[in-house]
């Protein structure tokens, strides 16, 4: 039943993640054509700027819990880093309670007043005479809180799991960071290599 929670709720963070990863082929491709226009047509738009903030925050933003769910954000686990499992989940445990829960929760608090002032006045860029909206960006503070908040639940839940069984369960596994792939192949030549 545990596995199954922190599954349903590591896919949920994997959909939202992989979707907003998105914003970065958008930006790309925004922030290209803003260059192009401005530097070789002489016709700088007026929207760049704005489009480049807004689709990296959100990006940011909403692919917290995506990257808590990959253990992907950095840690600061010098001396915890040495101890066994159990003791680690212990640990780690603790200071879900102690600093994350209170950290997301105000984040859920403060991010839904600020978001709902935002899109009450329906609140624009005032770096281009444009007019971006910018009220959906700040409604997505609240809700980057919520999916954080679930995300820490299903950690607490892993910290459960590894205080139980002595090793920490497996991570949900879609993305290899290049130098792991040149690793593996490396060791599968080598491999190759000894065989011959």
């Amino acid at each position: 039943m545990i596995r199954a929670v922190i599954r349903t709720i590591d896919m949920l963070s994997k959909s939202v993640g992989h979707a907003f990863a998105w914003c970065i082929v958008i930006l790309t491709l925004g922030i290209s054509y803003e260059v192009f226009v401005r530097y070789a047509l002489r016709d700088p738009t007026s929207w760049a700027f704005d489009l480049s903030y807004i689709l990296y925050g959100a990006l940011f933003i909403m692919c917290g819990a995506y990257t808590l769910s990959r253990g992907g954000h950095v840690r600061a686990d010098i001396l915890s880093r040495r101890w066994r499992p159990r003791r680690q989940a212990m640990l780690e445990f603790v200071l879900y309670f102690l600093f994350y829960f209170p950290g997301v929760l105000a984040l859920v608090i403060a991010g839904w007043g600020y978001g709902m002032e935002s899109m009450a006045i329906r609140e624009v860029s005032v770096n281009s005479p444009v007019g971006v909206p910018i009220w959906p960006l700040k409604m997505l503070i609240p809700a980057a809180g919520v999916l954080l908040t679930l995300q820490g639940v299903a950690e607490v839940l892993r910290c459960v799991l590894c205080i139980k069984e002595g090793e920490w369960p497996p991570r949900m596994h879609d993305v290899d960071e290049l130098e792991d792939q040149l690793k593996q192949l490396h060791t599968s030549e080598q491999a190759k290599g000894i065989h011959s």
